[in-house]
């Protein structure tokens, strides 16, 4: 019922910037919390930044700083902007998004969901 739809990610030298965005689509009332964990080879998938709908923001400690997170209600999409960009920001980069939608049922009917993933290298 839901989809998240990545893009933004590439190859980028250090010190550079990207930026990533992240739009939902389908069957959706209210989007609690949209953010961006990432992963690289071999490590934990770590909180890179999150948002909520009182525009209220974390980020990860590496991050601090460096990226920002935004987003568009209207569009249902969330931005990472990344800029300063080192080595270590190598990862795929996965949005995610806790949805209420039309129609949900039970105790809890928020669901997380998951984009695909896109790959950010940082390289010389």
């Amino acid at each position: 019922q839901v989809q998240l739809v990545e893009s933004g990610g590439g190859l980028v030298q250090p010190g550079g910037s990207l930026r990533l965005a992240c739009a939902a689509s389908g069957n959706i009332l209210s989007i609690m919390v949209m953010g961006w964990y990432r992963q690289a080879p071999g490590k934990e998938r770590e909180l890179v930044a999150a948002i909520d709908s009182d525009d209220k923001i974390n980020y990860g400690d590496s991050v601090k700083g460096r990226f920002t997170i935004s987003r568009d209600n209207a569009k249902f999409t969330a931005y990472l902007q990344m800029n300063s960009l080192k080595p270590e920001d190598t990862a795929v980069y996965y949005c995610t998004a806790e949805i209420l939608s039309y129609g949900a049922v039970g105790d809890y009917p928020v669901v997380a969901y998951w984009g695909q993933g896109t790959q950010v290298s940082v390289s010389s």
